[in-house]
């Protein structure tokens, strides 16, 4: 049998091309101290996906003929392993993967003696191994999807001569970012340079857990935190976060304007619970209503000084979180931008006067970020562009000043998700 890391890994990966799901956040919380290796074995087989299955193929006694899932899965894990984790065995490289492809719901058995023998060919020289997967074109690894986001990111800062480099620090394991919610700083975190209240993980210091779960700080991408350090002086005393949970963004806006009312939407049930918990955990009062943002805001007569709306949407900006991104389908874009735009149109209604509207997508593509900014521009010219943000976080043409009425950081020069936000406010 497996080991516990190892299935992990391989129902991730069947989740991902079996069914086109993203991994789900939890995926690794039972497995204890073998979670780094179950988080360095999947993310190397998705983000090298690609090169290891073009690796295989001239292997194959049929090249042209489709290999079942089930192969493909132990043969990445197997490889992956031998390749780029040093300190995994030999034997254990190549065993486990041969039970991977043993095992009924997550292998294919007739191909055991296969997987068996392209690996042991393989760890006879492990060296030689990473360099041929290393000198396989990077394209391999980057389906349609993955380079349209490229060049959606890249554009606005006309710097699309540049897909190589930022599909290379994409590869790359993100950093985690923290805030601090009460008392001191842990030790092992240490102050962002270049963003106020943000914290990084020194190098070498352990996840700070207990630190986490004790309520007294959280995780929060660069992004976020910085989307959410907005300039703005006028009175805040109702705030609507329109899809709330988890509850970083809630917990930011609570602490910001601890005086202010805080309503937070959320329609699923799972991630109402979630956000509740979140809030009482961390000593903040929010009202929390399960609902369909949309609706809600549509048929309530409530305004609001200050509203957040971070869409949903197609989360091309978190590709180097979630690696499985790319190999997802994408087809729902139009269904998207028409939530999007409903939701946009509801939130405006309801913002009051003298308020601030930022609307926010973790999305690269301009049919969800300046394409929605150009449209709620025209729907509801009465709403007046606010610049919030300083001028480094927008693009060359986002504004003249020092500061920007449009979020997005060039990929490049800033560490963090992709984000696309735009505020408007009501005069």
């Amino acid at each position: 049998m497996p080991t516990p890391a190892r299935l992990h890994v391989a129902h991730a990966l069947h989740e991902v091309f079996g069914e086109k799901g993203r991994v789900p956040d939890i995926w690794d919380r039972e497995l204890g101290e073998d979670a780094h290796l179950a988080q360095a074995l999947l993310g190397l087989c998705l983000r090298r996906w690609g090169r290891l299955q073009a690796w295989v193929k001239p292997k194959l006694k049929d090249p042209d003929r489709g290999v079942p899932l089930g192969t493909q899965v132990a043969l990445a894990v197997g490889l992956v392993q031998l390749a780029w984790l040093p300190g995994v065995s030999d034997h254990a490289a190549v065993n486990e993967a041969v039970e991977l492809a043993a095992t009924r719901d997550l292998g294919f058995v007739p191909h055991k003696g296969l997987v068996n023998a392209i690996l042991r060919r393989a760890a006879k020289d492990r060296a030689a191994l990473a360099a041929e997967l290393d000198a396989l074109p990077a394209s391999l690894d980057r389906p349609a999807a993955a380079e349209r986001a490229l060049r959606a990111a890249l554009a606005p800062h006309c710097a699309e001569s540049d897909q190589e480099t930022l599909w290379a620090r994409l590869q790359q394991p993100p950093r985690l970012s923290f805030r601090l919610l009460e008392g001191e700083v842990p030790e092992g975190l240490e102050p962002d340079a270049d963003l106020p209240g943000c914290l990084r993980l020194a190098e070498g210091a352990p996840f700070p857990r207990p630190w986490l779960e004790s309520g007294a700080g959280m995780v929060q991408d660069r992004s976020s935190q910085a989307l959410l350090a907005y300039a703005w002086e006028r009175p805040v005393t109702r705030i609507l976060d329109a899809c709330a949970a988890p509850g970083g963004k809630t917990t930011t806006l609570a602490l910001r304007h601890p005086g202010a009312t805080l309503t937070a939407l959320e329609v699923h049930p799972r991630r109402v619970a979630r956000l509740r918990q979140t809030l009482q955990q961390r000593g903040l009062t929010a009202q929390v209503i399960q609902a369909d943002a949309a609706e809600w805001l549509e048929t309530n007569e409530a305004t609001f000084d200050l509203i957040l709306l971070d869409a949903p949407c197609s989360g091309s900006g978190t590709l180097q979180k979630h690696p499985e991104w790319p190999w997802l389908v994408h087809d729902d874009l139009p269904r998207l931008t028409g939530i999007q735009r409903r939701l946009l149109s509801a939130a405006a209604s309801r913002l009051a006067p003298g308020g601030l509207l930022i609307y926010a997508v973790c999305s690269w593509l301009p049919e969800e970020g300046e394409a929605q900014r150009d449209w709620l521009a025209a729907a509801r010219p009465d709403l007046n562009p606010a610049e919030v943000w300083p001028a480094s976080f927008g693009g060359p043409t986002d504004g003249e000043g020092d500061h920007t009425a449009f979020f997005r950081p060039h990929p490049l020069r800033w560490e963090g998700e992709g984000f696309q936000a735009f505020a408007v406010a009501r005069p």
